[in-house]
C-alpha cells in the first residue's frame, strides 16, 4: 500500500482528539467520517488533514448537543454558512428552554428551602385547637387547586407548613 506521510492512523486521530477508536469506527458506520484510505490486508484506516478539521468539526457540533444524525445531516447536504447559522440558532433555542426549566426547578428549591427556614415546627393534627382545626379544614375545603398548576400547588405547600 501506498501510504503518504501525511495521514494518520485511526489510533492517531483518537489519541489526538481523546475520543476512542471505537467512536471513529461508528462515525465511519454510520457515514459521518470515513477514513481517506482503508488497507485491504490490515484493516487500518488513514484520514487526512481535511478529515482531522472534520473531526474537529463533529466533536464541536458533539459538545454543542447535537445528534449523530442531525451531524450526519448537516454533513450530508453540504450546509451553506447560513443553515449552519439556522442550525445553531434552532440548537441554542432548545438550549434557552432547557436552562428555563432548570431555572423554574432552582426557583422551586429555593422557594422550598425559604418556607423551611421561615416555617414553624410541625404541628400534629391532635395538637391544634378546635379553632385552628376548623381553620385548617375550612381552608382545605375551600381550596379548589389544581395540582399541576404552580400557583395551585403554591397555595397547598402554604397550607400545609404553616
Amino acid at each position: 500500500m501506498d501510504k503518504s506521510s501525511d495521514l494518520l492512523r485511526i489510533g492517531e486521530v483518537a489519541a489526538f482528539f481523546g475520543v476512542s477508536v471505537k467512536s471513529l469506527r461508528l462515525y465511519e458506520k454510520i457515514g459521518i467520517l470515513k477514513p481517506v484510505v482503508t488497507d485491504n490486508s490490515t484493516g487500518y484506516r488513514y484520514y487526512s488533514a481535511d478529515q482531522v478539521k472534520e473531526l474537529d468539526a463533529i466533536l464541536e457540533m458533539r459538545e454543542l448537543g447535537f445528534s449523530l444524525a442531525e451531524i450526519k445531516g448537516l454533513l450530508e447536504r453540504g450546509q451553506t454558512n447560513e443553515q449552519y447559522m439556522e442550525a445553531l440558532t434552532h440548537k441554542k433555542f432548545i438550549w434557552q428552554e432547557r436552562l428555563a426549566q432548570v431555572q423554574e426547578i432552582v426557583d422551586n428549591i429555593d422557594e422550598i428551602i425559604q418556607k423551611l427556614e421561615n416555617s414553624h415546627p410541625p404541628v400534629k393534627l391532635h395538637g391544634l385547637t378546635e379553632d385552628e382545626r376548623a381553620m385548617l379544614l375550612s381552608r382545605l375545603a375551600c381550596l379548589d387547586v389544581n395540582l399541576h398548576d404552580v400557583h395551585g400547588r403554591n397555595l397547598l405547600s402554604d397550607m400545609l407548613w404553616l
